[in-house]
């Protein structure tokens, strides 16, 4: 709890335009619906809505004061904080409310186009099994401990990001790992998180549609690291890690200045993998690091996945966990939810849900599928309506590539018609379709999903791309329930 007064010290150039700065304010939100009983109302101003237009139903819900950046008509009993930029205030005053919680604990933040969800989900195993006690925040959920919940956006925004990391700090969690989103670091939700440990995953076209240039993109992903070698911060011990074999590392590396571990399986990283061994089901290497080897031995599959590792590793050294520990840890690590999951009932052929949405995400998958296969490559894909569609062809030419009979169908289609989206797609299908290979364009996914299943043959990989843990569909006026995992179980049980 707060007063007002205390609130108006922590926001530059906010002045209070009526009521009085004794009023205790017991919650802030953004959110007219959130409203409670001695409440800050932020009204922000947006592309769709404009938050100043709430203020009466704030105020009859128990808001005791506003923040707003347009003159407003308040009761005498209500406080009126006027900014020129709400945002830029509900990022000061917020993570000040909460009195910092990224400040009592360790903070890891991995950003890069793939990889985010498993990596913090590894780094999280590795420091359970030294007993720290770990929250982590991404696509898939929140966790606290072992408790889930669920999350809206990669990275939330300011209000609910640091109501998160206030419930983490009361629930005794030493160190918080956190997916960080090009979206969040452009707009500013992680305001007020001083990370500790930064790690770059990789780079690949993604986000345009937001972005509008991948320079632009890469320059929010290089954000965390300008953050984490910042002076003068309140914590001490910080470091970065970052792939070197991305085509992109050596930019990020030119702004970082803080401790730095690199990671390659090319020969030219701090942490090095080598001799590499992938299966259908487990991947082995060892890793060079310090003129020492250690044996890697995982129940995970696929490239992608010995680089995610490697990133693992790096933070936890940063953490201060030794390498022997490390790789004890790493022995018992399986799946993430959603992330190359294998869907198993019996079947003499292989059924992998993974989450691979962007192009470099679907040849990962692929490249990984056309190692461990026997026979043909079954793709059942497509591409999320209202986000890059530029994208579209390049990832039906991916499909072309690698499959050899493509199911291209709908994925989230949002306000676009699913039809058009598609046949977007399909252009790039067509165009680099091999000899032997063919496609169907079936806009109902789980039609496609079941035909796929219906195809495939002993010794087949099918591939069902773009959803992985998700458990809806977003269609234009509703969304619905839809989980590729029950619908490829259903399919096979029919079969």
């Amino acid at each position: 709890m707060k007063t007002v007064r205390e609130l108006l010290q922590s926001i530059h150039g906010a002045t209070l335009t009526s009521g009085a700065d004794t009023i205790e304010v017991k919650q802030i939100t953004a959110d007219s619906r959130e409203v409670k009983e001695g409440s800050l109302f932020i009204c922000l101003s947006g592309a769709h809505v404009n938050g100043h237009t709430f203020v009466d139903k704030a105020v009859a819900s128990g808001a005791v004061a506003l923040l707003v950046s347009e003159p407003v008509s308040a009761p005498d009993h209500v406080a009126v904080i006027t900014v020129a930029d709400t945002r830029v205030a509900m990022q000061e005053c917020v993570p000040f409310f909460y009195d910092y919680p990224a400040n009592k604990m360790r903070m890891i933040g991995v950003t890069g186009t793939n990889g985010k969800t498993t990596t913090t989900h590894i780094i999280g195993h590795i420091l359970r099994a030294q007993g720290h006690k770990v929250g982590i925040i991404g696509t898939v959920h929140t966790l606290i401990g072992d408790t889930a919940y669920p999350i809206h956006n990669t990275t939330p925004d300011v209000v609910d990001l640091q109501h998160i990391l206030c419930q983490m700090v009361a629930e005794g969690v030493t160190h918080c790992i956190m997916e960080v989103s090009s979206h969040a670091l452009a707009l500013g939700r992680v305001a007020g998180v001083e990370y500790d440990t930064a790690v770059f995953t990789n780079l690949t076209q993604d986000h345009l549609d937001f972005h509008k240039t991948f320079e632009n993109y890469l320059a929010a992903k290089c954000k965390l690291f300008e953050q984490v070698s910042a002076p003068n911060q309140f914590k001490k011990n910080k470091g970065a890690v970052i792939n070197i074999d991305d085509p992109y590392g050596e930019q990020v590396m030119a702004k970082n200045s803080a401790p730095l571990i690199t990671y390659s399986t090319k020969g030219q990283g701090t942490l090095e993998g080598e001799k590499l061994t992938i299966t259908s089901k487990t991947s082995s290497y060892d890793v060079v690091y310090e003129g020492k080897e250690y044996p890697i031995h995982m129940k995970i599959t696929g490239l992608f996945n010995v680089y995610n590792t490697l990133a693992a590793i790096g933070a936890a050294l940063f953490e201060g966990v030794s390498m022997e520990a490390i790789v004890e840890a790493l022995k018992n690590f399986t799946a993430v939810p959603g992330r190359f999951e294998l869907v198993e009932e019996g079947q003499d052929f292989a059924v992998v849900v993974d989450y691979a949405h962007t192009p470099d995400g679907l040849e990962n998958i692929l490249e990984t599928a056309k190692k461990i296969v026997d026979r043909q490559i079954l793709v059942v894909f497509g591409c999320g309506g209202d986000r890059d569609a530029t994208k579209r062809p390049i990832m039906g030419g991916i499909a072309a590539k690698y499959g050899d009979k493509i199911y291209v169908t709908s994925d989230n289609p949002r306000t676009e018609d699913p039809e058009q989206i598609v046949a977007q797609v399909a252009e790039g299908v067509k165009e680099h379709l091999r000899d032997n290979s063919s496609y169907k364009v079936i806009t109902d996914r789980r039609e496609a999903i079941f035909e796929a299943i219906r195809d495939a043959q002993k010794g087949d990989v099918v591939i069902i791309a773009g959803k992985g843990h998700e458990d809806y569909q977003i269609l234009k006026d509703k969304t619905i329930h839809f989980d590729d995992r029950e619908v490829a179980r259903d399919a096979l049980k029919e079969r």
